[in-house]
């Protein structure tokens, strides 16, 4: 199935010049997102994972199918504040100002392998903060897993030397 006929190009969002690649016509047909499960689900059918870490909020919309496809389960890393137990955090750099990633500082076990999934691969600041993240919490990141990714905008070199796969690219 060509992917790419579910995205929707929407010009000058969310400003003059960015032209947003809209997943929500994808999300919407249960035959084009299955397929889009499948494609992020392939490349990794083979590899050591013992979860997924969802980047909040879109990628939990992938994380949950990716990780029923692969027998594994949900890290969710979430904004500051969203969890209830005690957490560890990672913050970083984004264009203007700074942000902040945080999980449950009891979720990993020790060297388990960890797939960063979510939706859009842009410059891969929060990929990036994310897989530190699961470093610090003592996992081994396995690589990133996205939807979508914007090449143009080197993402997949900031991520280096994880392994990065794209069902979409752009």
């Amino acid at each position: 199935m060509d992917l790419t006929r579910h995205i929707r190009p929407i010009p000058d969002f969310p400003k003059p010049g960015i032209l947003f690649r809209d997943i929500t016509p994808l999300l919407a047909d249960a035959d084009a997102f299955a397929a889009a499960i499948e494609a992020l689900a392939e490349p990794w059918r083979s590899a050591d994972i013992a979860a997924i870490a969802a980047v909040e909020a879109r990628g939990f919309l992938f994380a949950g199918p990716l990780a029923l496809a692969l027998g594994v389960g949900v890290i969710p890393v979430r904004k500051p504040g969203k969890l209830p137990a005690d957490t560890i955090a990672h913050e970083y750099d984004l264009e203007y100002g700074r942000d902040r990633l945080e999980m449950h500082r009891d979720v990993l076990q020790a060297g388990a392998g960890v797939l960063v999934v979510d939706d859009v691969l842009a410059t891969g600041g929060t990929a990036a903060a994310c897989m530190k993240l699961i470093e610090a919490g003592g996992g081994r990141v396995v690589g990133g897993s996205f939807l979508v990714e914007i090449a143009p905008l080197g993402g997949r070199e900031r991520l280096a030397p994880h392994r990065v796969e794209a069902a979409i690219i752009y």
